[in-house]
């Protein structure tokens, strides 16, 4: 019989953290020394145990891997999409893991014109992603963005659509975002700074010229904000943003003379959210102006756009969260969220008509897809639940039609939708309050308590994480797994509110929350707490940490993906991508209030001697967004201080970050994995 490696012991340094009068001992702060070889070695030797432990479930990763991949259509394309005289198309080719951009001039039947080949551009590289594509105003000329390292720093550079060559303009360690001038020769773009990868800067560059000289616009002092640039869907003006959690701030200018200057829409002020777009001769705001907590949507004239001119178009309600606007010619479309469901409403200019498009579903998301064509009378929309692929469809404001112009094929030839249910249950947490929980499981499966459940949660933000179809997820679903999508309060699915009551001082709801739909789904023998998993990444990585110090009992195991943990330390150390930003959301922890409570949950510094749940938590090496050295410290801790015998795994991928691996199907062999050692805690090979 094979003898299994040892677990990998990270050595002890001692390192003293006092503020406040409070001292903390890191002996694994020396982890986040990316530039020694003794950190290589360690992450090295952990994916090496992390190998040999999960050695015997290799052939059933490559078996999930290659089921996944089989749902998957290889040569596929997305639905095409007018702009500017032009048809625009995505596709991928059987074999290849990148995509391929592509335009069609006029009409659908013209011949292809390839913009990029993700393929060639990706073969030199371990991990490649093209961050975005801007398509100058003539159609003769495509900014383009590359990240090559997974830091999500990217480099622009221009490209002639006429002739194919690539111009020697090139600007390094941007958002990867560009805007284009109406004259075909100026750009703006985002820079970010270079340590803690805030987009702090807005710059003009002129066509064929050194990106040294480019010439700064706007530069966001304010180390919690942070800055981008786009263009109104009306083409008239380039706009600046600025945003933090709880503030924003945009200055506009005529896309006709970039060379003057940006005016403010309406100054900065404390608590005052508010978002933009433009139509005719005047601008329409989506803000949480005069307390209106769920937002609520304003207009205003061009000329004078300080907020004592705005007025309401549709007034705050307290029941319904305004999440979006599209404008197109003849009507204006809102996505709004009540009880936790998507509405689309449509209202005509002319205000004849005002109405909801109906979804016959209890759980489901529906959202506004890619409308560029201000002058379409056609609304274009997604569609899919737990149950049902995902569809793209075209609605038509005058037929009042819908058209499906595609619905997700999942391949194979075993998934139909009628083979599993999906339904939404509301738990009480602790404090009395409802909490609803989104189900899918196969038809068939006995709820009394024996089948395995994985619940995942993010809560973090005011991000809603909406029941989405997943084919990757059936082969969970089918090995008898139930999956459940526990709507915690961080997020922003019963609006704002919810999200207001999971942050800063009320942070622990999201985590009680969590835990108490966990006890729910037992008491309702959805599962037991042997067959019971968690899973979330990142923020939803820090519940993940903070539920099994709180329950470890709840849960057999545990995925925790790129988990933000060391939340005290990090949030201390404003060096640290994101952290300035963050303050909204987590506190400061420079103030002594924020510091208590932030610490009484930081996963990493409540490990203690006791037993945890068997986990896998996975990192990339480049991740911007959290640290490799948070995952790997706070492994290195629970498996100092953890008293049982279950299974502390941790792989690093050594090429990516935050995102993963950039190939299309690369990222599969992840999650093929995460299910086998669910899969295999389960006593499931097959």
């Amino acid at each position: 019989m094979k003898k299994t490696i040892q677990a990998p012991i990270a050595k002890k340094v001692s390192k003293e953290l006092k503020i406040h009068d409070d001292l903390r001992i890191d002996n694994y702060y020396w982890l986040n020394e990316k530039e020694n070889p003794e950190v290589i070695d360690y992450l090295n030797a952990e994916n090496a145990y992390t190998k040999d432990v999960m050695q015997h479930t290799e052939v059933f990763q490559n078996e999930l891997f290659e089921e996944m991949k089989g749902r998957i259509k290889e040569d596929d394309s997305t639905v095409p999409y007018k702009l500017n005289g032009y048809w625009y198309i995505t596709k991928y080719e059987a074999g290849k893991d990148y995509p391929i951009y592509i335009r069609r001039k006029e009409n659908l039947d013209a011949e292809d014109e390839i913009l990029f080949d993700c393929n060639d551009m990706a073969k030199d590289h371990a991990y490649f992603n093209l961050g975005g594509i801007s398509i100058s105003p003539d159609n003769t000329l495509a900014a383009f963005s590359t990240d090559v390292v997974s830091r999500r720093q990217y480099t622009i550079k221009v490209k002639n659509l006429q002739t194919g060559v690539i111009y020697t303009d090139e600007i390094i360690n941007t958002t990867g975002s560009v805007t284009w001038a109406n004259d075909n020769k100026t750009l703006f773009y985002a820079m970010k700074d270079e340590v803690t990868l805030r987009s702090h800067k807005i710059f003009k560059h002129k066509l064929h010229t050194d990106s040294k000289t480019d010439t700064e616009v706007f530069h966001e002092a304010d180390e919690t904000f942070n800055t981008f640039v786009y263009k109104t869907k009306s083409k008239k003006y380039i706009v600046i943003g600025s945003s933090s959690t709880l503030s924003s701030e945009y200055r506009i200018l005529n896309a006709d003379t970039p060379d003057e200057a940006f005016k403010i829409f309406q100054k900065r002020t404390k608590d005052l959210e508010y978002n933009i777009a433009h139509y005719k001769d005047s601008f329409y705001i989506i803000s949480n102006c005069d307390g209106a907590t769920n937002f609520k949507l304003l207009k205003t004239n061009e000329q004078t756009t300080e907020k004592e001119y705005w007025h309401d178009v549709i007034p705050h309600r307290k029941n319904v969260l305004i999440e979006d606007i599209e404008i197109f010619k003849t009507h204006l479309v809102i996505n709004e969220r009540e009880n936790g469901l998507n509405n689309l409403r449509i209202m005509s200019w002319d205000g004849e008509e005002d109405y909801c498009l109906q979804f016959n579903s209890k759980t489901y998301m529906a959202y506004l897809g890619n409308n560029p064509d201000f002058d379409s009378d056609v609304m274009r929309y997604g569609f899919n639940s737990l149950t049902s692929p995902s569809a793209v469809i075209d609605y038509n404001f005058k037929t009042k039609q819908n058209k499906i112009k595609k619905e997700q094929q999942v391949l194979g030839g075993k998934f139909k939708k009628e083979n599993y249910k999906s339904e939404r249950i509301w738990a009480i947490a602790r404090d009395g309050v409802k909490v609803p929980i989104s189900i899918v499981y196969k038809k068939g499966i006995k709820l009394d308590g024996s089948s395995p459940l994985l619940q995942y949660a993010y809560g973090s933000y005011g991000s809603t994480i909406d029941p989405s179809f997943s084919s990757i997820r059936l082969s969970l679903l089918d090995r008898g797994f139930i999956y459940a999508i526990s709507h915690v309060r961080g997020g922003e699915y019963l609006g704002r509110a919810w999200y207001e009551n999971g942050k800063l001082l009320t942070k622990s709801n999201t985590f009680h929350d969590f835990i108490d739909c966990s006890k729910h789904l037992i008491k309702q023998k959805y599962t037991s707490n042997k067959h019971l998993y968690a899973y979330g990444g990142s923020a939803g990585g820090l519940l993940m940490g903070a539920i099994i110090n709180k329950n470890p009992e709840l849960y057999n195991g545990v995925l925790a993906a790129v988990p933000f943990v060391d939340v005290v330390t990090t949030m201390l150390d404003d060096t640290i991508p994101l952290t300035t930003g963050e303050y909204d959301e987590w506190g400061n922890p420079n103030d002594v209030k924020y510091y208590n409570y932030m610490k009484s949950y930081s996963p990493y510094d409540n490990v203690e001697a006791k037993a945890y749940p068997n986990m896998l938590v996975t990192t990339g090496l480049h991740d911007s967004q959290v640290q490799y050295w948070e995952p790997a410290k706070w492994i290195a801790k629970l498996r100092d201080l953890k008293t049982d015998t279950n299974k502390l795994l941790l792989h690093t991928d050594m090429d990516s970050g935050h995102g993963g691996a950039s190939g299309r199907f690369e990222s599969l062999k992840e999650v093929a994995m995460e299910y086998a050692f669910l899969l295999d805690l389960e006593g499931i090979h097959g």
